[in-house]
């Protein structure tokens, strides 16, 4: 967190006119950093304070700074749910793929905090749907575990969507859907042709992992029709 009472503690908590007068008073505060690596649009993109950020950008600072884990605003304002903050970034040509050193990005934050909107503006800014993590879990992968169902189905309505997409455990988001009994979100992973055979490092399918009562459901689903 910003250091209470400091220049970076006001641009998250939203002071617009004591930033702006501080900013006025000493241009090098707009490109300075704290004990974290973040500059001031760092904690107002996380604030989620537009007109702060608006203005931070106008005076000059970077779109894209990466703090000391290599996060962006745009990263912060995705994971944290601000709209309207990353409509700004994203006008301002912020990167939508960056990542941080564990190889998260704004899109895979969005998918796995449910924030749909932001799932949507990113995707449609070439957000990479696909994009892995050094784990190798994609946005698919965290709605389909946390069970965000609007966000899956979002994903499984794009072109090129890797369903299958194995992490470094092998697993797919049905596997992990199976584990964490997100009923509702295996059975559409399914019906998106998901596949059943799939085996992780332990060799293990995701009715595998199911419970008894899901994986009735999904054998049912897989049976032909007569």
């Amino acid at each position: 967190m910003s250091q209470e009472g400091s220049i970076f503690d006001m641009a998250y908590k939203g002071k617009f006119t004591a930033v702006k007068n501080l900013i006025e008073e000493n241009k090098k505060l707009i490109t300075e950093t704290d004990s974290s690596g973040r500059m001031l649009i760092h904690w107002a993109a996380l604030g989620g304070h537009n007109d702060l950020v608006k203005h931070l950008l106008s005076a000059g600072s970077p779109v894209d700074p990466q703090d000391d884990t290599n996060m962006t605003p745009l990263i912060l304002a995705s994971s944290a749910g601000r709209d309207k903050v990353v409509n700004t970034l994203i006008a301002e040509g912020a990167n939508v793929n960056a990542q941080t050193t564990e190889g998260h990005s704004a899109l895979q934050y969005a998918a796995s905090k449910n924030w749909q909107n932001i799932c949507v503006k990113l995707v449609e800014n070439s957000a990479d749907i696909n994009i892995s993590d050094k784990r190798g879990a994609t946005p698919l992968h965290r709605a389909a575990s946390k069970g965000n169902i609007e966000v899956l189905k979002f994903l499984l309505a794009q072109e090129g969507l890797k369903i299958d997409q194995q992490d470094m455990y092998g697993n797919t988001a049905l596997h992990l859907a199976c584990e964490e009994d997100r009923q509702q979100e295996a059975k559409l992973l399914v019906t998106h042709g998901a596949n059943f055979e799939l085996t992780n490092k332990e060799r293990k399918t995701p009715l595998d992992l199911a419970s008894d009562s899901l994986s009735r459901q999904l054998t049912k689903m897989r049976e032909p029709s007569e």
